[in-house]
């Protein structure tokens, strides 16, 4: 009976140590399994010569060989190197011709060379004096009871011009009659005698565009917008009460002009 009783007593520790041994040791064994099974897949082995100077070597394809030229035809670079037979690329010192470089003759940036710069805001004035002004009134080829714009003078064929006319005073004698003019500059003194007879002069500013929309209204369906002075110099030109500009201050309240579009509008009259 003691035998037995020992044996039951053996037996139920075992069953104890094998149920604690499940439960608080199963992580150990699986982290146990893990590290063999990487210890099985990544081997270090020992080097079989140790790192030295001598040993050194870059990357395959780091450098890349120098091209051997001149060593017999069956290097495919022999005889003339690849530069081909004769010519100037197949002299040696020479590479490639700098830009503008025609052999030796004269380039033709030295024989048509470029001087100065074109200015894009350049305008070319017409001169226009106040007798021939006169002489126009009195042939009945401009109406003086009416505002005298850029669009009268181009339609009388008084002068021809591109970018605007410039009123002068030669002949200021033999003006009589007060007239209303709209033109791009005035000379003080073709402003002075205008005045004296009890007219007006106001200096009006027209790009490309406006100046087509007011000499040709036909080709226009709508008439464009008129635009204000690009530049400093004009701003301040047609703002200037002495020279009559149209922006002024003590003219651009009491006077509207005629042939400035202050907004697009349909041209009932156009062509197209």
């Amino acid at each position: 009976m003691a035998t037995l009783r020992f044996g039951s007593t053996i037996q139920l520790l075992q069953r104890q140590f094998a149920t604690q041994l499940n439960v608080g040791s199963i992580r150990t064994l699986r982290q146990s399994a893990f590290y063999a099974s990487a210890a099985a897949t990544f081997k270090v082995e020992r080097p079989s010569q140790f790192v030295s100077l001598n040993a050194l070597r870059d990357n395959r394809g780091a450098r890349k060989a120098k091209k051997r030229v001149g060593r017999g035809h069956g290097s495919g670079h022999g005889k003339t190197c690849g530069r081909g037979h004769k010519g100037q690329k197949a002299r040696s010192g020479n590479s490639k011709p700098r830009p503008g470089f025609e052999g030796g003759q004269t380039p033709l940036m030295r024989v048509f060379p470029k001087r100065g710069f074109k200015n894009p805001m350049k305008r070319e004035l017409q001169p226009l004096n106040l007798d021939k002004i006169q002489h126009w009134i009195n042939t009945g080829r401009l109406d003086p009871t009416k505002p005298i714009t850029l669009k009268e003078i181009y339609q009388s064929n008084i002068v021809k011009f591109k970018d605007g006319v410039s009123l002068l005073a030669r002949g200021a004698e033999h003006l009589t009659t007060p007239i209303t003019l709209e033109v791009t500059k005035a000379s003080a003194k073709a402003i002075r005698r205008i005045e004296e007879l009890g007219g007006r002069v106001v200096c009006v500013y027209h790009n490309k565009l406006a100046l087509r929309a007011l000499t040709k209204p036909e080709k226009f369906a709508v008439l464009p917008k008129s635009a204000m002075p690009m530049t400093a110099k004009l701003r301040k030109l047609y703002a200037d009460p002495e020279r009559r500009g149209f922006l002024a201050p003590g003219i651009k309240d009491k006077y509207q002009p005629v042939s400035f579009n202050f907004e697009r509008r349909p041209n009932p009259n156009a062509a197209i």
